[in-house]
């Protein structure tokens, strides 16, 4: 069995050795050697210029990180780059580079420049463009790089794109044997467009053979077009609560829609071709959403996971999305969605409940055809590997360097990139306020601000920039600066020092998924490296980690930044015995929820998840075999049916009218069996007490069940027994007749049936269908949410939205039945039924065949049968496709052999 592990990036890319030619030099760039200073900014690979401090703030401080001398220094020149020298982890969120600008030498983007964003500039930047392609000029220097790539030597490197967190996840399971064959899936994070054939042929062959990787090829444009622009500028900001100015504008359908699509397809087909029987798919993030519904489509039954990396937002941010139903039904593709939290599970199932009409449980997602289950995973971070890297020389002499040179003072550290999801703005400013109010800790205290800039968000850079320069220039002294700016990302040997030796991290996310930089931040403060130990932990509460660590860490809203500043005061002066007591929790936490165990959680219940699919698979479940059934039913003593009633026993009736008198045959067959005194059957409805009594006033020795579980009526009694609270029930109807009345109005057609102990909204017969649909799945969203404390729960099936408490069902009253009937057997020395058939054909029927299911399981019941008459996935035993006639048919069967 071999695992897909499907990312838009590999794990690994390919590097060019293109030699400068001798007639054109470059100009000297000094790489640092053994000899030379430690520093932020040095050259990572190839002949990349490190950007500069910025300009306002470049101060000693600053420069204090370039000028400190390590003999541990490595150096790596474009000649002679090696897989085995580079990190074998990195920090589980890196800052990564723009695509096609990272720091290998490689091919560069031929991609065309797309549509703006705004559809009042579409047709003039087409008629500019179509211009400037008439008239432009070769690019010779790029001709000239791609020219020098034909004959240059390549290798294989760690890549410098997408989620790290995922590879050191992957490579720690593989580690520890949880995961033994993998195959990673996904394109190299460079431009390919310039590569002949014949090139790409040789680094699949290398990349296949030899690290168990399938690298996809695309084109540079369709890469750019879904990437660049559907991912970073629709998904990633409404995925972040920040909504795009034009959202739904011709040239975003007519253009980025149509990249995103293609690259997901691409994926799809790699995997479809290379796929056996056996293998498990897992798929990751948001840029490949449609990848597990174009993998069903051709393989049916294939084990698919998907798990989102970043926070799932709510259905009124999602449903802004111009395509949330095809992104929605691609997801639902899967057998497993995984998503960091609790949150954005109920987040999803809201969505899928509102936007498509799916009845959403606790579980999962149920469709037409099979189930989709739903769980939170919450990733966690390498800890063996960490453990390692952080005793590495470097990180050492990196602490000692830094231990000396703030040794009077607070360490306040924060790594983020810059952009207005990472909340450095906000976190800036409640540090100023911090400052203002605490003028007795104004020279005690110093932020440290990692800070990796994008050329997309030059305004937020600027105000930061401005922020940055008004703190140091009101509270800076000769002796002191409040805050250390870098404006690029650190050294992974820098930046184990850094959060080693802080006394606070302070983490301000406006929205993020997880936040593993907070595990790593808690795992070293374990003063294992450094006498620094036990630092409080300052983080949003809109973090995926934040709901993980229960209130051990300093929960703020990054928007209150009087909350942010006062948190930073209480951490600084936390007691010992409370930052221990604190960092201790989070440490459990830590420790329990690793990367390890993130992968193996996940992959195990996939497992689970698909078997059970497999198993309700009507294709997959045998059709009743009446012959076997009368076997069973010829040796019991004691019989006991629960039938459902409308689309077992009866065809549905209008849905307008009560219909009072059941057909004749029915009767027929329900009175045959009970002439036999060996036999015990009850028929359940969602119908009222009194509509049951008069559908079955013919049938004196039945039992009945009505309103799905609220109401009792016991075989060969008169007497109905309240299984459920009618009070409470008046209570929560009180509320939601209002809701309901509110959707009725809006919906003309549709009317509002009361029942008892639940309420039915009916919009099978809405003049506007579509409009209905839409306004069922607010309504339903509407008391889902509102109702929860209540215990009801609202549900779409078939034209109706019900209404019920989900403290009865169909499953309590047939467990109340059977332990009644056995107790009173008992008592007269009787045997238990050794009998058991359930038969029906709704959804709300599974609950009570896995009721069955379990008394055979457990041998409580020698013979027990459970039949589903519809084509839905089913946790019944058998089927039956023959509908009502097939169900009486088999009864009078059984009836005619006693």
């Amino acid at each position: 069995m071999t695992v897909f592990i499907v990312s838009l990036f590999l794990p690994y890319t390919v590097h060019f050795d293109v030699r400068k030619p001798a007639t054109r030099p470059s100009p000297p760039i000094r790489a640092p050697s053994t000899t030379d200073d430690l520093s932020l900014f040095a050259l990572k690979l190839g002949n990349a210029v490190p950007a500069q401090p910025t300009p306002a703030i470049s101060t000693e401080h600053e420069q204090f990180f370039l000028s400190h001398k390590s003999s541990s220094s490595h150096s790596y020149s474009s000649s002679a780059l090696q897989l085995k020298d580079l990190p074998a982890t990195t920090p589980s969120e890196t800052l990564t580079p723009l695509w096609g600008q990272g720091l290998f030498v490689q091919p560069k983007s031929r991609a065309e420049d797309l549509p703006p964003v705004s559809i009042l500039k579409y047709a003039a930047e087409h008629d500019r463009t179509t211009r400037s392609r008439v008239s432009s000029i070769p690019d010779i220097r790029q001709d000239s790089h791609e020219r020098a790539l034909k004959t240059a030597d390549w290798s294989v490197q760690p890549g410098d794109q997408g989620n790290s967190g995922i590879r050191n996840a992957i490579n720690a399971a593989s580690r520890t044997g949880a995961l033994k064959e993998k195959t990673w899936v996904g394109t190299l994070g460079m431009p390919t467009d310039a590569l002949e054939d014949a090139r790409k042929f040789d680094i699949e062959d290398k990349l296949e053979n030899e690290y168990d990787s399938l690298p996809i090829f695309t084109s540079d444009s369709d890469f750019d077009g879904h990437y660049s622009h559907y991912c970073k500028t629709i998904l990633w900001p409404v995925f972040h609560y920040q909504i795009p100015d034009n959202p739904k504008s011709k040239a975003y359908e007519d253009h980025s829609w149509v990249y995103y699509v293609k690259i997901n397809q691409a994926f799809a087909d790699r995997i479809v071709k290379n796929w056996k029987r056996g293998d498990v798919i897992w798929i990751h993030d948001y840029h490949l959403l449609l990848v597990p519904g174009m993998i069903r489509k051709k393989i049916p039954d294939a084990q698919i996971g998907f798990f989102l990396h970043t926070a799932f937002p709510s259905s009124e941010v999602f449903r802004c999305l111009a395509m949330r139903k095809e992104l929605l039904e691609g997801l639902l593709g899967a057998n497993l969605l995984g998503f960091q939290t609790k949150e954005y599970c109920n987040h999803f199932l809201q969505t899928c409940n509102r936007l498509l009409c799916a009845e959403a449980t606790v579980e999962g997602v149920q469709l037409e055809d099979r189930f989709v289950n739903v769980s939170e995973f919450p990733a966690g971070v390498d800890l063996e590997t960490l453990d390692t890297r952080r005793r590495d020389p470097e990180v050492g002499d990196w602490i000692k360097r830094m231990r000396s040179k703030y040794a009077d003072k607070q360490i306040i550290v924060a790594r983020d990139k810059l952009d207005h999801v990472r909340g450095v703005r906000q976190k800036l400013l409640a540090y100023e306020l911090f400052l203002n109010k605490n003028p007795h800790l104004q020279e005690k205290v110093v932020l440290i601000q990692v800070a990796s800039s994008t050329t997309e968000q030059v305004e937020l850079e600027a105000t930061v920039s401005d922020i940055v320069t008004r703190i140091n220039s009101i509270h800076s002294t000769l002796a002191h600066q409040p805050i250390v700016f870098l404006k690029q990302d650190i050294e992974y040997s820098q930046y184990l020092a850094m959060i080693t030796v802080a006394d606070v991290m302070m983490i301000t996310s406006l929205r993020e998924g997880m936040g593993l930089t907070s595990h790593e931040y808690i795992y070293c403060q374990d003063g294992k490296c450094s006498d620094k130990q036990y630092g409080p932990l300052i983080l949003s509460e809109f973090t995926g980690s934040s709901s993980l660590f229960e209130g051990y860490d300093l929960p703020v809203n990054p928007w209150d930044y009087r909350q942010c500043a006062d948190a930073i005061k209480t951490a600084i002066e936390m007691s010992d015995s409370e930052r221990e007591r604190r960092w201790s929790k989070l440490m459990d936490i830590v420790v329990h929820h690793t990367a390890e165990f993130w992968v193996t959680s996940f992959l195990e219940k996939l497992s689970i998840v698909h078997k059970e699919h497999s198993r309700r698979d009507t294709l997959s479940i045998p059709r009743l075999s009446v012959h076997e059934l009368a076997e069973k039913y010829k040796i019991a003593e004691q019989r006991l049916f629960i039938l459902d009633y409308e689309g077992t026993l009866a065809a549905y009736g209008s849905s307008t009218s009560i219909v009072f008198t059941s057909p004749q045959r029915t009767l027929d067959v329900l009175n045959n069996l009970l002439y036999d005194e060996k036999n015990i059957v009850y028929v359940m409805s969602s119908r009222k007490p009194e509509e049951m009594d008069r559908l079955f006033r013919r049938v004196p020795r039945v039992g009945l069940i009505a309103e799905n579980g609220c109401f009792i009526k016991e075989y060969d009694t008169e007497n109905w027994i309240d299984m459920a609270n009618v009070e409470k029930s008046m209570a929560w109807k009180k509320s939601v007749l209002g809701i309901l009345e509110y959707y009725k109005d809006r919906t003309e057609g549709s009317w509002i049936e009361e029942r008892h102990c639940s309420l039915v909204f009916h919009y099978a017969d809405a003049k506007d269908p579509a409009g209905a649909i839409r306004q069922s799945g607010d309504c339903a969203n509407h008391i889902n949410d509102s109702c929860q404390d209540q215990h009801v729960h609202a549900v779409i099936v078939d034209g109706e939205l019900s209404i019920e408490s989900t403290e009865w069902t169909k499953g309590t009253a047939a467990t109340r039945i059977f332990e009644g009937l056995k107790h009173k057997r008992q008592s007269l020395g009787l045997r238990s039924p050794e009998f058991l058939m359930v038969a029906g054909n709704a959804r709300e029927d599974e609950i009570i065949y896995r009721w069955a299911n379990s008394l055979a399981k457990d041998g409580i019941i020698r013979d027990v049968t459970t039949v589903s008459v519809s084509s839905r996935n089913t946790e019944a035993m058998a089927t039956l496709t023959q509908g009502v006639n097939g169900v009486l048919s088999a009864l009078q069967k059984l009836a005619n052999l006693s």
